[in-house]
Order: C-alpha cells, then structure tokens, then sequence
C-alpha cells in the first residue's frame, strides 16, 4: 500500500483532485474503518494545496465526511466537539491563514451533527 506521502504526491501532480482520485483516497483511508489523527491531518494538507482549485465536487463532499467523523466517532467525546478537538479544528482551518469553502461546509456539517459547536469554530464562521 502506497504511504500518505506518495499518495499526496500523487494527488497533487496535477493540482487538483478529481473523482477517481477521491475513491482511491475513501478505499485507502477508510480501509481499517475509520479516520485516524495522520490521515486527518493529510486531509488538511491536501485541502489547503487545493483550495480555490477546479476539484470535483467530491472532493468537498468527501473532506467534510471524513473530518466530522475523525471528530464525531471517537471514543473520547463521542457526538460532541471537547477542547482538543475544537483547538485541533481552529488550527488546522486558520493554518493556511484563511477558512475557504470546504472549509467552512466543514464547520457548518460539525455544527449541525455535534450536540455541541464551541465558540471558538463558531467565531471561523
């Protein structure tokens, strides 16, 4: 299996993601069933490489299920954003110094599963 690096190398030779890119990135992470902390961190990244690109529309729809479930379906705080997670959102989203589209359907999708949204996420958007 391909490390996230070359993955991301891969992805990104182009510039952007399309559609056959976003189901090898679902059977690769979802492969153990679940979204850990590297592979959430590897989807900011490549977020933050393609914002404002031509990405197909799966690529957002993708992005936003994976991270809300890496932060919803843990074991820690289970349907609800605790501090670490909320932190861990804020930096991860402000790290490219702006909050872009996927970005911000990601905090408005959080917002609508979580039994909680802290002020710090609300104040992104």
């Amino acid at each position: 299996m391909k490390s996230l690096e070359e993955l991301k190398k891969e992805l990104l030779a182009d510039g952007i993601i399309d559609a056959d890119e976003v189901k090898e990135l679902e059977e690769v992470l979802y492969e153990d069933g679940v979204i850990d902390k590297d592979e959430a961190d590897f989807l900011f990244e490549l977020n933050d490489a393609v914002t404002g690109k031509a990405n197909d529309p799966s690529w957002e729809i993708f992005f936003v299920k994976a991270i809300t479930s890496f932060v919803l379906d843990d074991e820690t705080s289970p349907g609800e954003i605790d501090d670490d997670e909320a932190q861990y959102l804020y930096d991860k989203i402000k790290g490219d110094g702006q909050v872009d589209g996927t970005e911000k359907a990601l905090l408005l999708n959080i917002k609508a599963k979580s039994k909680n949204f802290p002020k710090i996420l609300e104040d992104l958007l």
